[in-house]
């Protein structure tokens, strides 16, 4: 007989192991519209089974709150049961034994915080405000509410052509979002409940790699109204693309050379070869949009001028100004931002950075393109500094693992603290501090606080900084425009500047630095607005036929990934890095979608939106 044996997992922890991970799917899945208070027991229920039992507040206590929200959700509970929860759950956050039992108890205090109507609801009408509208949860992650479904079965069909037009009928840019687009949509498609979800944004790119010249849809008749836009990025040419479409003529007004805003100043070519943007921006202006560019408003013209000209007004000036560290030095020469860096390769004026060695300051999205724009331009050695950890780099993961699998190194924990200069005032190197991670911030996410370990010095020829842009909003504030402290313009959800009656915002120079799709769905809420504000009621449609979906059984099945072109190859030059679907690929990955605008969420709201 063993005195001891090698513990192995039963079938029942292997079988659990397994339940845990579906349980992760559909978590992670979790669509908009669902009832707020029915997860929240969800989770408590889910919680108190993971307590061990030690203390009465998690034995007791966690109970009493599974039973009381039951009442809710059942229609037994009156307000007072409501007041109830809420002293329970705070009084099991003050008394637990351990972070467990507390965390699983605040879960309850957030939820009647952040939700308390639904309770209130449930109360006095049994009923539930979330499924009051219940959205097709692809479409409703997407800030410019695309018609996703429609246009899979339509790329699935090989009608890519349609499926173009059918995009352009919530957003004109469809090439740059299947380009550079952070896939938002992708966050909780109901096919990750099963397996993964779909490759949205691959296979949007191989319908617009493959539609060929897809004509825009004709004009409405001239309303004889003049709009001014202030800004020629994806916000404003948005804008004006949907004016253009009610019949308004738009006029755009840019301080660059280009149009294009921060995906010409901002997204270098390898993600966004300047061929594709240049004939997106053509198809764009081919509805019949007047352009003025290296007009600086505020100088060249003022905007008291455009108000006297023109019906209506929209500011959509981005966020083009760089943003300090304040650390000692960073005036040195070779030291730029990363605005600076990047709106000189957008002007095809490519820094030379040859055999340079190249730190980087910054962990975000621009922060990588500068990194991995960096080693093109021919740096010797490319360092991105890191105040925080690489798991909490707000970069998307795969930038952040193309940049090192083309040589960058990604040092974490090192907060800068000052640039080292030479007599003549050029940066040598940049010293940073170790830091240690500790508790989390209001966000969420963990504080990094200074390591009792010395300073150390990264050797640099040139370093950039890419902690973030500003807005340049002088000129605008003088005039009257209201802007926040942080510089951001303030405006409504409608776009409409709140004290202007005939002037609107969106974009990035109201909410701050943000991504493409989200510029370009303020871009068209402002037009619909305005067409309002202008006295009309315009609808924007395509005649687009979508396919009845297939009946089958749509087993799991592995989700189809793009590729891209070797590292060592890739690294040498600004060409495209993506190697995109192939036939196959994109019919094998648009067969897995679950139709959720027919058998799911979409039939509840009546099917599609088809115009707005």
């Amino acid at each position: 007989m063993s005195r001891l044996d090698i513990k192995t997992p039963s079938k029942a922890q292997t079988t659990v192991e397994n339940l845990y991970k579906d349980m992760e799917r559909r978590i992670a899945a979790s669509p908009p519209g669902l009832c707020p208070v029915d997860m929240s027991l969800s989770f408590l229920q889910l919680s108190h089974a993971q307590t061990c039992g030690k203390c009465v507040p998690c034995r007791i206590g966690l109970g009493q709150l599974t039973k009381l929200i039951a009442q809710v959700l059942d229609g037994e509970a009156t307000m007072e049961t409501i007041d109830i929860i809420e002293k329970t759950a705070r009084s099991i956050v003050n008394t637990a034994d351990c972070a467990i039992g507390r965390d699983a108890a605040r879960l309850v205090v957030d939820g009647l915080e952040g939700f308390r109507d639904d309770y209130e609801e449930h109360v006095k009408h049994h009923r539930c405000l979330a499924s009051l509208q219940t959205p097709v949860p692809c479409v409703s992650m997407c800030p410019a509410g695309v018609d996703i479904p429609g246009y899979m079965a339509l790329v699935h069909r090989g009608r890519y052509a349609d499926a173009v037009r059918l995009i352009r009928k919530d957003n004109p840019m469809p090439v740059a979002c299947a380009y550079i687009c952070e896939h938002p949509c992708e966050a909780r498609c109901r096919r990750g409940m099963i397996d993964d979800p779909l490759n949205i944004r691959g296979i949007k790119r191989f319908a617009v790699d493959n539609s060929g010249i897809v004509p825009n849809t004709p004009n409405a008749p001239a309303t004889g109204k003049k709009v001014a836009i202030i800004g020629g990025g994806p916000s404003g040419l948005s804008c004006a693309y949907y004016l253009a479409r009610m019949g308004h003529k738009a006029t755009i007004f840019e301080k660059h050379k280009k149009l294009g805003g921060m995906l010409r100043y901002g997204i270098p070519a390898y993600r966004f070869p300047r061929e594709k943007l240049d004939g997106e921006i053509e198809s764009i202006l081919s509805v019949g949009i007047d352009v003025h560019t290296n007009v600086n408003v505020g100088t060249d013209i003022t905007f008291d001028q455009l108000r006297d000209e023109f019906d209506c007004i929209y500011i959509a000036i981005g966020a083009h100004t760089d943003k300090k560290t304040g650390i000692p030095g960073e005036d040195s020469k070779n030291v730029m931002s990363a605005v600076e860096m990047l709106g000189a390769i957008g002007d095809d004026e490519m820094p030379d950075f040859t055999g340079k060695h190249v730190a980087v300051i910054g962990g975000g999205n621009v922060a990588m393109d500068v990194t991995r724009s960096a080693i093109r331009l021919g740096a010797e050695k490319v360092t991105c500094a890191y105040r925080r950890r690489t798991d909490d780099m707000t970069a998307l993961p795969d930038e952040v693992l193309g940049a090192i699998a083309e040589g960058a190194e990604i040092m974490a924990l090192a907060a800068p603290v000052r640039i080292e200069a030479d007599e003549e005032g050029v940066a040598r190197a940049l010293w940073v501090q170790p830091q240690i991670i500790g508790e989390m911030d209001k966000a969420g996410r963990p504080r990094p606080n200074n390591a009792k370990l010395e300073e150390v010095r990264i050797p640099a020829d040139i370093i950039v900084v890419a902690i973030g842009q500003g807005i340049e909003i002088a000129g605008f504030d003088q005039a009257g425009v209201p802007v926040k402290r942080g510089g951001t313009v303030v405006a409504e959800l409608s776009g409409q500047v709140g004290n202007m009656e005939n002037v609107f915002a969106g974009g990035d120079c109201v909410t701050g630095p943000a991504t493409a799709i989200r510029a370009i769905a303020a871009g068209k809420v402002a037009a619909a607005n305005i067409d309002e504000y202008l006295g009309y009621h315009h609808v924007i449609e395509e005649d687009v036929e979508v396919p009845s979906p297939e009946l089958n059984n749509r087993p799991p099945h592995g989700r189809i990934n793009t590729t891209e072109v070797e590292a060592c190859q890739r690294k040498c030059n600004f060409e495209d890095i993506e190697i995109g679907f192939t036939e196959e690929g994109v019919i094998a990955e648009t067969s897995r979608c679950l139709r959720c605008d027919h058998f799911g969420y979409g039939i509840f709201k009546g099917g599609r939106v088809k115009e707005w």
